[in-house]
Parts: C-alpha cells; sequence; structure tokens
C-alpha cells in the first residue's frame, strides 16, 4: 500500500482478514496504516531503493490517495500488479485533465475553464462568474480553493494560490451532493455500493446517508455516469465519483477520487462487503463481493474539533457515543487531535432510515458534528 493514512490502515485490516499480509510505504514514523500493516517501509514516494523493495515484496500494489506520484506507480507496474494504475491516477491527480476526460465521456460537470495564467482571468466567461476558483492540483476538503464574485477577485485569488494552475467553476444552485463508488475488476467486472447522500461542512465531508433519499432517475443516472466513466479510464480497483445534484434536478461530476472515499465508510458495517474489501479483492484477482445494504446507515466523521468542545483538549465521551446501540465507532489512530483533521468516524445502524437518523442526531453533538 503506498500511503500510510487511515484508507490505508482499514485497507490492512479488510486484507488481513483474508489473510494476506500488507506492507505499507509511507515516509512517516508514525501513521495510521503502518501501525497496523506486517511491515512499514518508512521512505519517500520516490525513493529508488524503497519502490524495488515494495516490488520484490509485494505481488499487488495500490494507493491510499491520490497525490502519489504517477511516477513512482508506472516504475512499480514493471515488477507487479498495480490497480489503479498510474494513468488513471495522473487524470484524478489534475482538475483540468480531470475535468476534460469526464466530458470526453459524455458526462456533465459544471460550466469551468483552465486558468494557468493572469492573462486566461483577463478573457474570462462573464457567465462563470460568480464562481469558485479550485487549484488543479493537491486541494482536498476545501483547501485550495475560493469564492470570487468578479475577475478582480478571482485574479487576487490566483496570486494568493502561488499562480498554480487553477480551474474556475460556475457557482451552481445546487441541491444536495452525492457519491457513487465502483470496484472494477481487470476483466471488466463491475459492481457499485448503495448510492450515499453527503453532507459537506467548510469543504469536509460531515454525513453520509444510506440508502440515499434520491429520485431513480437521478441514482440511475449517477451509477450509469460512474460506470462510463470506470470503464473508460480501464480502471481496476476502487474508484469513488462525487456528484452534484443541481436545483432543477440536473446530475454533474464534480470529481473523482482512485481509491476508496470517506463517504463509502459505511461500508465497513452496512454491506455485505465493504469497499476496503473490494480493494483487496480486485488486488488479488478474487471475485467481486456483493454490495447489498445490510441496515440504513449515517456515517458522521468525526474530526479533532471533538477534542476542544471545551476550549481545552479533552477526550471525547466515547461512552456516551457507544451508548447508542447501533454506533460501530472507528478510530484511526492518529496521535494528535487537530481542528478539522479527520481523526475518525462512526457509522450509525437502525432498524429503519427514521431509527439510524434519530440515533445519529443524539450522537452528533457529543462529536461536535452538525447533521444539518
Amino acid at each position: 500500500m503506498m500511503g500510510g493514512g487511515q484508507l490505508g490502515r482499514m485497507f490492512c485490516m479488510a486484507a488481513q482478514s483474508l489473510g494476506y499480509r500488507v506492507c505499507v510505504l509511507d515516509p512517516a514514523v508514525n501513521s495510521p496504516a503502518g501501525a497496523v500493516a506486517d511491515d512499514h517501509l518508512r521512505a519517500g514516494y520516490l525513493d529508488e531503493a524503497a519502490l524495488a523493495e515494495l516490488a520484490r515484496r509485494c505481488q499487488a500494489i495500490s494507493t491510499e490517495f491520490e497525490n502519489v506520484p504517477a511516477a513512482a506507480l508506472e516504475r512499480l507496474a514493471r515488477e507487479a500488479r498495480v490497480c489503479p494504475g498510474a494513468q488513471a491516477v495522473s487524470i484524478a491527480q489534475d482538475r483540468i485533465a480531470e475535468k476534460r476526460f469526464v466530458e470526453s465521456c459524455g458526462v456533465a460537470v459544471a460550466p469551468w475553464a483552465a486558468v494557468t495564467s493572469a492573462a486566461d482571468i483577463d478573457g474570462i466567461d462573464a457567465a462563470l462568474l460568480p464562481g469558485i476558483l479550485k487549484v488543479a492540483r493537491l486541494g482536498y476538503d476545501g483547501k485550495g480553493q475560493a469564492r470570487v464574485a468578479s475577475a478582480s477577485q478571482a485574479r487576487d485569488a490566483f496570486e494568493a494560490f502561488g499562480a498554480t494552475p487553477c480551474v474556475l467553476e460556475r457557482r451552481m444552485a445546487l441541491a444536495f451532493e452525492l457519491s457513487v463508488i465502483v470496484a472494477r475488476t481487470a476483466d471488466g467486472g463491475c459492481a457499485t455500493f448503495p448510492i450515499a447522500r453527503n453532507l459537506h461542512h467548510d469543504g469536509i465531508l460531515a454525513v453520509s446517508t444510506v440508502p440515499a433519499d434520491v429520485d431513480d432517475r437521478i441514482a440511475a443516472d449517477a451509477r450509469a455516469a460512474a460506470q462510463r466513466i470506470a470503464a473508460r479510464l480501464q480502471y481496476v480497483g476502487v474508484l469513488c465519483i462525487e456528484f452534484f445534484v443541481t436545483a432543477d434536478g440536473g446530475l454533474l461530476v464534480n470529481e473523482m477520487a482512485p481509491r476508496p472515499h470517506n463517504s463509502g465508510h459505511y461500508s465497513i458495517d452496512a454491506a455485505v462487503t465493504s469497499q476496503f474489501e473490494q480493494q483487496a479483492r480486485v488486488m488479488a484477482g478474487l471475485p467481486l463481493g456483493a454490495t447489498d445494504l445490510l441496515a440504513p446507515a449515517v456515517m458522521l466523521n468525526i474530526l479533532g474539533d471533538a477534542w476542544f468542545v471545551t476550549g481545552a483538549r479533552r477526550e471525547p465521551d466515547w461512552q456516551a457515543v457507544l451508548s447508542h446501540s447501533g454506533a460501530k465507532l472507528h478510530l484511526y489512530g492518529k496521535e494528535e487531535a487537530r481542528p478539522g483533521r479527520k481523526m475518525g468516524h462512526v457509522t450509525v445502524l437502525g432498524k429503519t432510515a427514521a431509527d439510524a437518523l434519530a440515533q445519529a442526531t443524539a450522537i452528533a453533538p457529543l462529536i461536535a458534528q452538525r447533521i444539518d
């Protein structure tokens, strides 16, 4: 596994439950995945000796975040099975390339323009304003984004981002957001997970609800679009496509993540097969598992803010959280809690969707989370 974060940690646990041993390559001395992996190579992602050692030890290699250098995946693919491949990851690493690719699949995105220089802003279509300027690379959880209402504001934001390539998207009237997670095998076998309806605060996912309260047409269109994108990418692995649903019922791709996704964490407890087990199955060449929902679920992200409710650092009251019978707590083993940092999640299972929501509503204040 390339990367030592929480996604890698949950992958390790799923792969180990299938009887596999996992080696993690990550530069951090202490990392969530490194703490549970069978071995941890502490090196940079382009360290030639470490890549050679990883390829020697492992028959199959994946990544837990999209900013692993594509060159490292290309190097590893010469000696081991790598999924997803470098080409798919490289597209997801760049918003400009990603939007062009999605459009080439015949799938809609919000109106946009590439901004690679101040001159691009001078010639921008006024119809794109007000908009959101987003850095093309290395942006996540709302970082590297700025709301702009005029060309001058866009220019100021572009300079504040260091004049790095960006995209400018028109701000759309949105009803809600949803995500589709697809698992795809090397021979084209495909399975989609139940659609999650997502709520974000300050650019960070706060709540995912499954089953999503979504019109059947929108759900079918979202699944079809996600599968089309995966097929055109010749994708092998687990892929998440995030969508905007506009106020008038339109469906737009927001972005894609070439890995398991935060909005799919519910699958660990609420689906026949988790997204992480699917990732391990694809890597090992095993058949895909069923993705049926076992129970309605609401997933709440636990951010570092939960440790600072009183102003001073204090552990949240896990006993109170777990007093709710449907609560399944997952902490990521991170040593330092900081506001905005993902520290864990709790998935709340219910006999009905209303039951899951009621329990989640009671739990949310205990972890400084909002569900509206």
